[in-house]
C-alpha cells in the first residue's frame, strides 16, 4: 500500500509543479501545484488523453476552444476537457498555493 497527502510540500516554487500519483491502464492522476503561474503567450494545451480536473485549492481560470469558454474554479470545482480541446491556463492565484487533481484518461473515454 502506497499513502500520502496532497496537501503536503504546497512550498512555492518558480515553475508548477507537477506530481504523477498514479498510471496505468490508460489513466494518469497527478497533483499539480500553482503560485501564480500561468500558461506562456500563445502556449495551448492540446492532449491525447480527456482530462477530468478538480481544485482542492486556491483559485484559477481556465481558457478554451471549439467551444470558446473562460472558466473560474474555486475548490470543488470540476470541469472534464476533451482528448484535443485546446486549453490554457489564464491564472492562477499569486500569494495562495492552488492545488489540482488530474486524472487524465484515454481518448474515447468520458464521464457520465
Amino acid at each position: 500500500m502506497h499513502e500520502d497527502n496532497l496537501f503536503r510540500d504546497l512550498t512555492r516554487s518558480e515553475a508548477e509543479r507537477f506530481d504523477t500519483l498514479f498510471a496505468g491502464a490508460g489513466t494518469r492522476v497527478e497533483r499539480i501545484v500553482s503560485w501564480g503561474q500561468a500558461s506562456p503567450p500563445g502556449f495551448w494545451y492540446d492532449q491525447e488523453e480527456g482530462e477530468w480536473l478538480v481544485l482542492l485549492g486556491g483559485r484559477a481560470r481556465l481558457r478554451l476552444l471549439d467551444p470558446d469558454a473562460l472558466v473560474e474554479l474555486g475548490p470543488g470545482d470540476w470541469l472534464w476537457i476533451a482528448a484535443h480541446r485546446r486549453h490554457r491556463v489564464d491564472w492562477t492565484l499569486p500569494d495562495t498555493a492552488t492545488v489540482w487533481l488530474a486524472v487524465f484518461v484515454a481518448d474515447g473515454a468520458a464521464p457520465r
